[in-house]
């Protein structure tokens, strides 16, 4: 039984790094259109999410197979709990790398407006955040996912600071009100993906210590 239950928790977790590819590729090539108001590549990568999402429910119904047939307990039951979130996580990354592409769309239907803030260092320590927490799921490196949890109040400055220089922009120049109103939304997306990247990171704490951090993170948060 149990080597039956291995063989179906090594297909787990290649199942689950599969959807991670997938999502990751979303998200750069999002970054990208928007980097080259390309409305083509953007369009693209829309089209791409139902393919997400048909990956996302094939992985939770492997998850759930495998708790009815094997009653899985202790690491083995942690590891599939932390799937089944992971999975929920990669989705909702999945849907906001497309939010981003839809701005990248929109913003290109617009006249040529700068971004008022620099989304390219902004996503580029999200795709940091983002191959980190992914790179601690595959290699089971709590001390790695730490490392990513740090780097969540970066984002969350950086995001703050957005609304100053957006507002600035729009007393600037009011008429591009719509365009600049897209690059708020890409860095409240950038914010949000990066909040998934270490629920990711958390969870591979879980499942390799069996310690919730999660609180902990929110707490700190609030104190900071």
């Amino acid at each position: 039984m149990q080597i039956l239950l291995s063989r179906e928790l090594d297909r787990l977790k290649k199942s689950i790094l599969s959807l991670a590819a997938e999502v990751e590729y979303i998200f750069q090539k999002s970054i990208l259109a928007l980097k080259l108001m390309d409305p083509v590549m953007a369009e693209e990568q829309i089209e791409r999410d139902e393919t997400i999402d048909r990956m996302e429910v094939e992985l939770e119904e492997e998850c759930l197979k495998i708790l009815a047939l094997y009653q899985p307990v202790a690491g083995d039951l942690r590891f599939i709990v932390s799937i089944l979130k992971i999975n929920n996580d990669l989705e909702r990354i999945a849907d906001l790398a497309v939010n981003i592409a839809e701005r990248a769309m929109a913003i290109t239907r617009e006249k040529k407006v700068p971004s008022p803030f620099d989304y390219a260092r902004m996503a580029h320590l999200v795709d940091h955040m983002l191959q980190k927490s992914l790179d601690a799921l595959v290699g089971l490196d709590p001390a790695l996912a730490r490392r990513v949890i740090e780097l969540d109040e970066e984002v969350d400055i950086l995001h703050r600071e957005t609304y100053g220089k957006v507002r600035e922009a729009l007393i600037r120049n009011p008429e591009d009100f719509s365009a600049v109103l897209s690059y708020l939304g890409v860095s409240r997306h950038l914010e949000r993906i990066a909040d998934y990247a270490t629920n990711i990171a958390e969870d591979v704490i879980y499942m390799t210590e069996g310690e919730i951090v999660r609180h902990k993170t929110d707490l700190a948060k609030e104190i900071q």
